[in-house]
């Protein structure tokens, strides 16, 4: 009887008095394991954690096959920090009843806050194939889709979550970060004003709400929204976070940095220690500690590898020959006429941290241009055009493929700013492009940045890309793949026309914002507009990690950056010389 009013007390979310009346039931019935489970999952939804772990183990003690009790037990080393042990206490669960999906569900959550997200993919479909109805296995698939960068998969895990739960908070609100990574910024905003509407106290939704309200240069409101997080929340790594991405740190927050560092002691999941190390690097940095900056960074960074992404030398070293040898002047030649004579995009290319989200933000602020963000088109494009160039060794190629290319990339950009005179695309990625986007709009203008070669690979070093660039967290990797960059971009100036390729060094715009910026709208065809010179003051959707700095005017400090880190460099000494 007291067992099953602690079961209704737990519904109802009355911790407090489903504690009580367990504990009454286990007075009664002391050797009962079921009622020694359920007091150890009381215990740690009233935040009772060390309590929970000793009812856990005593109902285990009664009875080791017990699998409700193996789980609750997961779940209170997991609250602990403890994954390695949750991850045992999941599985011997599992091996006691696998067809349990709320245990394939936490084994999942707990594996990806490791950092395995292939193996907690594979946890939630199981438990999806338990369960199809389960809106919560499909949220947590979402959530590792969105880990692994399949932004459409995880877009429709999140919709059919909410189809089986509309009033899901939480789906609504991770839905609304696939919205943002879609480039759609007023509908994420929207979907995550939906979500706090529905949960008012969701420390998470708050502090989400707060980084779109920075995407948009709202820093005032992004800085108190992070705040009313961290007051439900004291441990919301993305909130500390936040706060330091979206101004300069000074010796006067110290209440931030015990806050930050609290929170990384926690043993947080591994996406929130890199972040708390990347945050904690900024703090040092903007403060001049240097030595403390680059061991967070240096630390952040070998987290990440416990993802698993590697950068393949040897595969990238291949790409980059074949695209010489079969991207070069005399097949330039050849497409010569098959491409669209418009002259509305603008592409803009280099390395990340290179200046190319300053550039943008300049072009942007034009009011015949606008700045559509990292396109990802040519990645796919370029994938169709290699395919079909094979097709075509055979005998049996694509005629006209790149025509439909341009065809298709137009509608794109109509569907953005359909009166925009020019339209940015900035994905600096598209440095491996250039040759297959100059053959489909021969008239288009391609602007690449430069910067300090070791400034460019520590500023890549010091951000976090959510594991999305494997080369970006080795010193090593980030010297051959800024080779590789440096050899491709050579074999473009070699066949590409003058006219087509501007190159800006990040430096000289930084010294001649004036200067730079009067032949940069010479170059792509646009009258002078003084507002170019206020970019800072541009009121856009920016969700790149420069969103910050491009709203800040113009200043030298991020020149000749690498000075303060001269003792760390380590590989990046041999960038010196190509300088």
């Amino acid at each position: 009887m007291l067992n099953n009013l602690g079961n209704a007390e737990l519904e109802l979310g009355r911790y407090e008095e489903s504690v009580l009346a367990f504990e009454q039931a286990q007075a009664s019935a002391p050797t009962d394991a079921d009622i020694a489970s359920n007091l150890g999952n009381a215990l740690r939804l009233q935040g009772r954690h060390e309590a929970s772990l000793l009812a856990c183990r005593r109902a285990l003690e009664l009875d080791p096959r017990l699998s409700a009790a193996h789980n609750n037990l997961g779940l209170a080393l997991a609250q602990l920090g403890r994954r390695d042990e949750a991850i045992e206490a999941y599985r011997r669960a599992l091996s006691l009843n696998s067809g349990d999906p709320h245990v394939l569900d936490n084994l999942g959550n707990a594996l990806r806050d490791r950092g395995e997200l292939t193996q907690a993919a594979g946890c939630f479909r199981a438990a999806i194939a338990l369960r199809p109805d389960r809106g919560a296995a499909h949220l947590n698939l979402g959530n590792v889709l969105l880990d692994m960068g399949r932004i459409d998969e995880a877009g429709r895990s999140y919709a059919r979550a909410l189809e089986l739960n509309p009033g899901d908070a939480a789906a609504r609100l991770t839905l609304s970060m696939v919205l943002r990574r879609l480039g759609r910024a007023a509908d994420a905003e929207r979907c995550c004003r939906a979500a706090l509407a529905l949960k008012p106290t969701s420390a998470d939704t708050l502090a989400f709400l707060g980084e779109l309200r920075a995407d948009q240069g709202d820093f005032g409101e992004a800085q108190r929204l992070f705040e009313r997080a961290l007051s439900i929340d004291p441990t919301l790594s993305t909130a500390w976070a936040g706060i330091a991405a979206h101004r300069k740190m000074t010796t006067e927050d110290l209440a931030w940095l015990a806050g930050a560092e609290a929170a990384l002691a926690r043993r947080p999941a591994l996406r929130h220690e890199i972040g708390l190390r990347h945050a904690l690097g900024k703090y040092y940095d903007d403060v001049g500690r240097f030595d403390q900056a680059f061991e967070n960074y240096r630390c952040a960074n070998e987290l990440t590898k416990r993802y698993g992404a590697r950068y393949d030398r040897e595969k990238f070293s291949r790409r980059i020959d074949s695209i010489i040898a079969n991207l070069d002047a005399d097949w330039l030649r050849r497409e010569a006429g098959k491409g669209n004579s418009s002259e509305r995009p603008l592409f803009i290319i280099g390395m990340p941290r290179s200046g190319t989200s300053l550039t943008e933000q300049i072009l942007a602020s034009h009011a015949q241009a606008f700045g559509a963000g990292e396109l990802t088109y040519w990645e796919a494009a370029f994938a169709r055009f290699e395919a079909a160039a094979m097709r075509g060794a055979e005998g049996h190629g694509a005629d006209g493929l790149i025509s439909t290319l341009a065809k298709e990339y137009l509608q794109q950009l109509d569907s953005l700013a359909p009166g925009a005179t020019r339209i940015v695309d900035k994905l600096p990625w598209n440095f491996i492009h250039a040759g297959l986007i100059h053959a489909a709009f021969p008239r288009a203008r391609i602007i690449h940045l430069t910067r300090h070669p070791a400034d460019t690979c520590l500023s890549i070093y010091f951000q976090y890309f959510a594991n999305t660039l494997p080369y970006a967290n080795d010193l090593d990797d980030l010297v051959h793949y800024y080779g590789e960059y440096a050899r491709l971009m050579q074999h473009w100036r070699s066949i590409l026309p003058a006219t087509t390729l501007l190159e800006i060094p990040y430096e000289g715009l930084v010294q001649d914002q004036q200067g730079w910026t009067r032949r940069l709208l010479d170059f792509v065809g646009l009258p002078w507009d003084s507002r170019c010179l206020q970019f800072h003051e541009t009121q856009r959707s920016v969700t790149t990690t420069s969103k910050w700095q491009v709203r800040q005017k113009i200043h030298s400090s991020s020149t000749a950056r690498w000075k303060n880190y001269r003792a760390f460099l380590g590989p990046l000494e041999s960038l010196q010389s190509r300088s």
